[in-house]
């Protein structure tokens, strides 16, 4: 059942989207990454748990289940951290013995592949198809997406739809919300000019809604992407952190895990025009394990890391030196940004964050604007 809110021009399509005959829902989604790949200690753990034998092996290789001796319950159903982490990453954190791993490894690599494990796999992915209303022409045309399979922090979430609903009706966007991977095909992006990731967590394209965005972004669509969408500690799509990003989450402080810093601005950016050359402001900061400067993006802010501590969880030290938190590159023809900044509800009332990601969006949905 669809449900819509017309706010202005800009239209807000709750989660609950669907225009899919009932028919086509009750045919099971088998278009999923890793539909066919082996159990593995670098598998999805929520893979694992949904499998009795593979989590039985892991129990016993271990000596501890995955789904309550972690240092959280793992569910099976998204939105779960199981979705974004393995048994090897999360291995050192709970106190599993390396050298147990290769065994395990091979146990688990030995069971079968079955079509219930297939369809248990890919029952957290979807195909639902959402309807477009008609805006303005000339209005810009925004996707704010908000399928979450990983981890979901609510308060950060609903604070920048918050935000974006209110940015686009005063800026006379058209605005669409959605949920549904279903939206990422060739004839619904066809009819934005950007999408926004709020704080996604967790894999959640099918394959060929994954050929629908790369292909939207390089015939010149843009991606602007919000704090937690690029902060999981794992990915099972590199092209998404290697390419779109062009880094990984390495992790972010823990002893306080909010703190203020110092924020500066590079001015010559064409998107710092409203900035300052600095600011400072409380938020979660991440860190990265490459810096995207390597991977060719073109940074707009850098945290001053003498500002704040940059210990991460157990101690871990998260110094990057040159720290960028916001950046920008071009995707063939399209157009990317992304900022680390969004972990607190108040940052989404911050007046220059919100001047950042307004022209943020406004830069990403103009197709041939300057990278």
């Amino acid at each position: 059942m669809t449900r819509l809110k017309l706010i202005g021009l800009t239209a807000v399509l709750s989660a609950a989207l669907a225009a899919t005959p009932a028919a086509a829902k009750a045919a099971p989604l088998l278009d999923c990454p890793l539909r066919d790949a082996p159990f593995s200690v670098d598998a999805p753990l929520v893979d694992i748990l949904l499998n009795p034998a593979a989590r039985r092996l892991t129990t016993e290789a271990t000596g501890k289940d995955p789904g309550k001796d972690y240092f959280m319950p793992m569910g099976t159903t998204a939105p779960t951290f199981a979705a974004i982490l393995t048994i090897r990453d999360a291995a050192a954190i709970v106190g599993i013995d390396a050298g147990l791993l290769p065994a395990l490894d091979a146990k688990l690599r030995a069971l079968p592949v079955t079509r219930e494990d297939k369809v248990a796999r890919c029952a957290r992915y979807d195909n639902d198809r959402v309807a477009v209303p008609k805006g303005a022409a000339k209005a810009r045309r925004v996707l704010l997406f908000e399928k979450i399979n990983g981890f979901r922090d609510v308060p950060s979430v609903n604070s920048a739809r918050a935000a974006l609903t209110a940015m686009a009706e005063r800026k006379g966007w058209q605005l669409l919300v959605s949920d549904k991977g279903g939206a990422f095909n060739a004839a619904t992006l066809g009819k934005f000019d950007a999408v926004i990731w709020n704080n996604i967590s967790g894999d959640v394209l099918t394959l060929s809604q994954r050929m629908a965005f790369q292909t939207f972004l390089k015939r010149g669509g843009g991606y602007v992407g919000i704090h937690g969408s690029a902060g999981d500690p794992v990915y099972f799509w590199d092209w998404y952190p290697d390419t779109l990003i062009g880094a990984r989450f390495a992790g972010h402080p823990m002893d306080p895990q909010f703190q203020e810093a110092r924020v500066v601005v590079d001015k010559s950016h064409p998107l710092a025009g409203r900035l300052p050359a600095e600011w400072r402001m409380t938020d979660e900061w991440y860190s990265f394990r490459n810096n995207p400067r390597a991977t060719g993006a073109r940074v707009i802010l850098s945290l001053d890391e003498s500002t704040y501590s940059r210990t991460g969880r157990f101690g871990g030290n998260l110094d990057m030196g040159d720290h960028p938190i916001a950046w920008t590159r071009c995707i063939g023809k399209g157009r990317m940004f992304y900022s680390a900044i969004g972990h607190l509800p108040e940052t989404y009332s911050h007046p220059l964050n919100v001047a950042l990601l307004e022209d943020a969006i406004d830069w990403a949905a103009t197709k041939g604007a300057q990278c």
